[in-house]
């Protein structure tokens, strides 16, 4: 009887390959799996689906765990503003442990005795799906052909052309995964530390050319209203928005990091809405946090990024940051104005009943309320005392 074995597929060339190669090379029978993190809709689904078992899969699942991913991940990352490098919005890091974990469960209710996934051996998922699934499946045989054959795009394509799967060729010379919170572009030209891909490329192409105006609502850091259109989930409030943004060309760029295995990469992504809603969210934070709640966030959400990012999403550190991060949710509830231009936006301001810059306690550069100018004299010739007293110090050691 054949080894049962779970493939996360998404239907793209290296888990068409992998299909192909465990099935007829090795010899599994593969139960495919694709987990919807926001990147297709019913029709793309059924067609994996339909592609699936033409390639021979034993059965196949699809998890919807768009709301799931939302609740347990990317909440967190607008909470803590979080951009890699002040660039990347972790589009793909987010949404693989969210895939991973959905597949490590679905191998537990087959009691399959393998995983597989597509991953090369040169990423960051590689380690993002091998960490989780030696947490929650220990003991389950991990299988990643194109890591282990070491293969080439062009090698893959050839390969199953050979099998008569018919492959789009110039289509497969880009790596696109989509998902609720951006999509990331992989090619020739992020192969090195030069280049930009085409027009082309890039998934949202270009079609709005004049400026727009956008507002968004946050109730306790969450985004629930697009121009004043209410939402029963963010998810929703997210997807309206990159509808909106999307076809402005705002939020494309290249990612340059340090991947888990320590190698530097390139990657291009497209994220209007995240990279608009992590700014709409950090300008609201502005003015109703304090100095402090502010200084604390930026420094656990960078810590929570960057272990995040490298796949320690079930560390128990990382809930006690997120009680934090959600602790200081509480008022950041109001609204957030946005002109929208190609390729570039322009924040405008807020509105919010917990704006702490309120004319009824001064306005700055003009005049405070709520002190006096010898207040000021005294809390100045105070607060420096420690550094007065040091130089004082100072000169008399010098003379």
């Amino acid at each position: 009887m054949a080894k049962k074995i779970v493939l996360g597929f998404s239907g793209g060339l290296d888990t068409t390959f992998c299909v192909k190669h465990l099935t007829e090379e090795k010899g599994y029978e593969v139960h495919s799996i694709i987990v919807n993190t926001g990147g297709f809709n019913e029709d793309e689904l059924k067609k994996i689906e339909e592609h699936a078992y033409k390639l021979g899969v034993k059965s196949h699942t699809a998890i919807n765990a768009i709301k799931t991913y939302y609740d347990n991940i990317i909440r967190f990352l607008v909470y803590g503003n979080i951009l890699k490098n002040n660039t990347y919005p972790l589009s793909v890091s987010a949404e693989r442990l969210s895939q991973a974990i959905h597949i490590a469960e679905h191998v537990q209710k087959l009691n399959a005795e393998a995983v597989a996934h597509g991953s090369t051996g040169a990423g960051n998922d590689q380690v993002r799906f091998d960490m989780i699934f030696h947490i929650m499946i220990p003991g389950v045989e991990i299988i990643t052909p194109i890591r282990d054959l070491k293969l080439s795009r062009e090698e893959e394509i050839a390969y199953l052309q050979s099998k008569g799967v018919e492959m789009n060729a110039q289509k497969a010379m880009y790596s696109i995964n989509k998902g609720l919170w951006g999509t990331s572009v992989g090619g020739r030209e992020t192969l090195s530390s030069k280049g930009m891909l085409p027009e082309s490329a890039w998934p949202t192409q270009v079609t709005k050319h004049s400026s727009e105006q956008v507002e968004l609502g946050f109730i306790k850091g969450e985004l629930y209203e697009v121009n004043q259109q209410k939402f029963n989930h963010p998810t929703e409030a997210i997807q309206c928005l990159q509808s909106i943004a999307g076809p402005f060309g705002i939020g494309r760029d290249i990612h340059v990091g340090d991947t888990i295995i320590g190698i530097k990469g390139r990657v291009g992504f497209e994220a209007a809405a995240p990279m608009l809603i992590i700014k709409a969210h950090h300008a609201l934070e502005k003015h109703v946090l304090t100095k402090w709640q502010l200084q604390w966030k930026d420094t656990l959400a960078q810590f929570y990024g960057n272990w995040l990012h490298e796949g320690q999403v079930m560390d128990p550190v990382m809930r006690d940051i997120e009680s934090f991060l959600a602790h200081s949710q509480e008022n950041v509830t109001g609204k957030v104005f946005i002109e929208l231009m190609p390729y570039r936006y322009q924040v405008l301001g807020i509105e919010s009943t917990f704006d702490l810059m309120n004319s009824k306690f001064g306005k700055y550069g003009e005049m405070n309320t709520g002190f006096s100018g010898e207040d000021v004299r005294g809390f100045s010739k105070i607060f420096g005392n420690q550094t007065i007293i040091w130089n004082a110090v100072q000169k008399e050691n010098n003379k």
